[in-house]
Formats: structure tokens, sequence, C-alpha cells
């Protein structure tokens, strides 16, 4: 086991609003080894705190080839030459947003070199989270 770490990145991105222009848009993405699995999205749209979203490393990795996701978060390339396209649907809403390709690549890539794929389980205290879930029954 490893202590944690932690990958950031800052992207411009689109708002895809229907019959409307697009809006541009700040997100955070953040991955951190305590959380092996997941990857934090921060949407910045000018409220207080920002739109937070927790989705898995995979989803958003097999989203820069492909098509993917069967639920409240889809990924995919899009048609237009080195944008990703994230579709986020809740019981409020839905959101379209254009993300540079490139530089989801980049962040990914880093992720992937702290804790590569196969190896997520490693960053887990199996025996911690077991303690911590006992303690609270």
């Amino acid at each position: 086991m490893s202590t944690s770490s932690t990958v950031t990145a800052e992207l411009g991105i689109r708002l895809v609003v229907p019959q409307q222009a697009v809006v541009p848009l700040l997100a955070s993405l953040q991955y951190t080894t305590a959380d092996p699995y997941a990857i934090r999205v921060s949407f910045h749209v000018g409220l207080d705190e920002p739109v937070v979203w927790i989705f898995a490393r995979e989803l958003l990795s097999e989203g820069m080839t492909g098509r993917t996701g069967a639920g409240d978060v889809r990924v995919w390339p899009s048609a237009t030459a080195g944008v990703l396209e994230i579709e986020l649907s809740s019981p409020f809403g839905q959101a379209h947003f254009e993300a540079p390709l490139d530089e989801v690549a980049s962040f990914l890539d880093r992720t992937y070199r702290i804790s590569p794929a196969g190896q997520e389980g490693m960053h887990i205290d199996v025996e911690a989270a077991l303690a911590d879930l006992l303690g609270h029954l």
C-alpha cells in the first residue's frame, strides 16, 4: 500500500445548450489514490460552490476511444476532432459538455502513472475500512 497521491487538472469546457449558444465553463478534475477507482469533476457554473460529479476513472478512459456509459454518465469521442463529449443526467436534469480530448488524455495519463490500471486495490487499506465500518455499527 502506498501513501495517497493526487492528480488535478483545470479544463476549459463548453456546456452545450440546445438551440442556444455554447456556454464556456471551467471544470476541475481530481484523482486521488485515496479513492483509486474514481474521478471527481467539479463544474464551476457561477454558484457559490461548484457542481461535483464522481464517476469511474475506467469510464472516462473508455470514453476516450468509444461511446461508453449506460447510466447517469456517458462519455464518447466527438465527430469533431479533439473533443470529448460528456453527458450527465440526474433527477434534476441533464447536461452535455464538450471537453478538450488531449487535456483529458493528459490528465488520465498522469493518473495511470501513480496508479496503473488493475492496481487500484493496492491503495485501499481494507483493514482500516473494515474497522471504520464496524465502528459505525
